[in-house]
């Protein structure tokens, strides 16, 4: 049947691991949600027209370009969706939001605190929606979580652990990549930075913070028969301190053997205490402290149709939400506010923050010593609106 809705036109940047991601998000989001738009795979662009042509032809895109710069100047395209390498957000964002475009950017939005405070500005004052990558934070027991310690299940909060490891770094012999690269690498502000937008979305800002930053593999193949310097952190770790009053600790490593996606977190208030991981993301760990001698424990809470948006993806509990389901969520929510039905889920704002959280414990790294965080940011920011 003919929709009856208008359209909202995607031009996507990118076809590795996230351009694919973000492609599954934009085909599942219109038929779980009742979007205010029907939205249209229209143009993507990878490194050469052979390359975008055969992206076109696997995801559904109508056209392809090798030229990312054609997608901007189209003025049949809304939305520029850029899952490009990080060091080429700035100019490509940049350049769409010059254009009058919605952007929607893989975290991290920039490779440094400065390059996102210009990209905000850009998108705000273009009047434009904007979205980064921290799909995460999307899943429905996230929001259960913080509503539980909003509401004084856990009562006072004390301490927060977290937590973000993989292993995809772990091989010496593996080669240097974009990751690898001083201006904005490292496994801090590659995967610590999810951790981060979790610890300020369930406890509020981060005012203080002692990082600690350690490069374990110091070169790595340069795919020429040798060998380049490493100089980013395989593992970043970080004393923290909220503005709530509690402490806690952050660690990001990708080099962490055995680890595909741990990103994990617990809390510990006066009155119970939760525990999650992401390797088992349909479940939240609750304990009660009210409960009777000799039966407390921490208790297993499964998701399902009562934490939202889950029953739109399955009617039964139990049955579990994917990864790639978190990322219908996060764009549903964008094109709400798109549509102006809602605030920007996270806008360039947000990943502005969290660039200037990795930035802080980088420089307290250096310095060794504790650092302020940067507060003075105008405008709501995830978790502490």
């Amino acid at each position: 049947m003919p929709s009856h809705k208008g359209q909202l036109r995607i031009g996507l940047i990118g076809t590795g691991f996230m351009g694919k991601t973000h492609v599954f998000g934009f085909a599942a989001a219109q038929r779980v949600f009742d979007l205010p738009y029907e939205l249209l795979l229209h143009t993507v662009a990878d490194r050469t027209d052979e390359l975008a042509s055969a992206a076109a032809q696997a995801l559904g895109f109508q056209k392809a370009s090798g030229d990312w710069k054609s997608l901007i100047a189209d003025p049949d395209i809304d939305v520029i969706d850029i899952t490009s390498p990080n060091a080429l957000h700035k100019e490509m964002a940049l350049a769409a939001l010059a254009a009058g475009k919605h952007v929607y950017c893989e975290k991290p939005l920039a490779t440094t605190a400065a390059d996102a405070a210009e990209m905000t500005q850009a998108a705000e004052a273009a009047g434009v929606r904007t979205q980064v990558g921290f799909n995460y934070l999307c899943n429905p027991l996230f929001a259960l979580a913080r509503d539980m310690i909003r509401g004084g299940d856990l009562g006072e909060i004390r301490s927060y652990r977290g937590i973000h490891a993989e292993d995809y770094m772990a091989d010496a012999d593996s080669p240097f990549t974009f990751r690898h690269d001083p201006a904005g690498g490292g496994a801090l502000a590659d995967i610590g930075s999810h951790a981060l937008a979790t610890a300020e979305y369930l406890l509020g800002p981060i005012t203080t913070v002692q990082g600690d930053a350690v490069t374990v593999i110091d070169a790595r193949p340069d795919g020429k028969g040798g060998r380049r310097a490493v100089e980013v952190d395989d593992l970043g770790r970080a004393f923290l301190r909220f503005a709530n009053g509690a402490s806690g600790s952050l660690e990001a490593s990708w080099i962490a053997t055995g680890r595909k996606m741990q990103h994990d977190f617990e809390i510990y208030g006066t009155k119970g205490a939760l525990v999650f991981t992401q390797e088992r993301f349909n479940e939240l760990n609750f304990y009660d402290g009210a409960d009777k001698q000799g039966r407390r424990g921490f208790r297993r809470i499964e998701a399902g149709p009562d934490h939202s948006p889950y029953g739109l993806f399955c009617v039964a509990p139990g049955h579990q939400l994917g990864f790639n389901d978190l990322k219908a969520i996060e764009i549903a929510g964008f094109v709400d506010a798109i549509a102006g039905k809602g605030p920007e889920p996270f806008g360039f704002r947000s990943g502005q923050r969290i660039q200037e959280l990795v930035e802080a414990i980088q420089r307290s790294a250096l310095e060794k010593r504790w650092v302020e965080t940067p507060l003075k940011i105008s405008g709501p920011t995830i978790g502490f609106e």
